[in-house]
Order: structure tokens, then C-alpha cells, then sequence
């Protein structure tokens, strides 16, 4: 049977190990569930930072200011 999850190691801060270590005493959770967690909400950031340059990108190809974008998706979904 395949492995559904792969084990890496990372290297921290002493304070940064410290200041972790203390959160997951106090939310209860695993090291391995804070740091998934952290790296979806990493990845869903840097997902949405390509969407809204590629955004901009194309509204500026278009001449679509920021103040037009408003009115162009109320009329879009009218």
C-alpha cells in the first residue's frame, strides 16, 4: 500500500520553535496540523496575488481602471 504522506524535515529559529511550541499547547493541535495549515493558507495567497496580477494585466491591456471594475461586474451580472 502506498504512503499517503510524505515527512520532511524543517530547520527553525530556537524563538520561532519556542513561540510555536506554545501556540499548539494552547490550541491543542499537532506541529503537523499547524504547519499544513499554514502552507495551504501560504499557497491560497500566493494563488490569489497570480490572480490579481493577471487581473491587473489584463485591465490594463484593456484601458479598465480600478473605478470602472465595480460598474463592469454589476453590469456583467445583470
Amino acid at each position: 500500500m502506498a504512503r499517503v504522506k510524505k515527512t520532511v524535515t524543517l530547520s527553525l529559529p530556537p524563538e520561532m520553535d519556542k513561540k510555536i511550541s506554545a501556540l499548539l499547547k494552547k490550541e491543542g493541535r499537532t506541529r503537523s496540523e499547524l504547519f499544513r495549515e499554514a502552507l495551504r493558507r501560504y499557497m491560497e495567497e500566493q494563488e490569489w496575488k497570480e490572480i490579481t496580477r493577471y487581473g491587473r494585466m489584463k485591465a490594463k491591456e484593456r484601458g479598465v481602471t480600478e473605478d470602472q471594475v465595480e460598474d463592469i461586474v454589476d453590469a456583467y451580472r445583470k
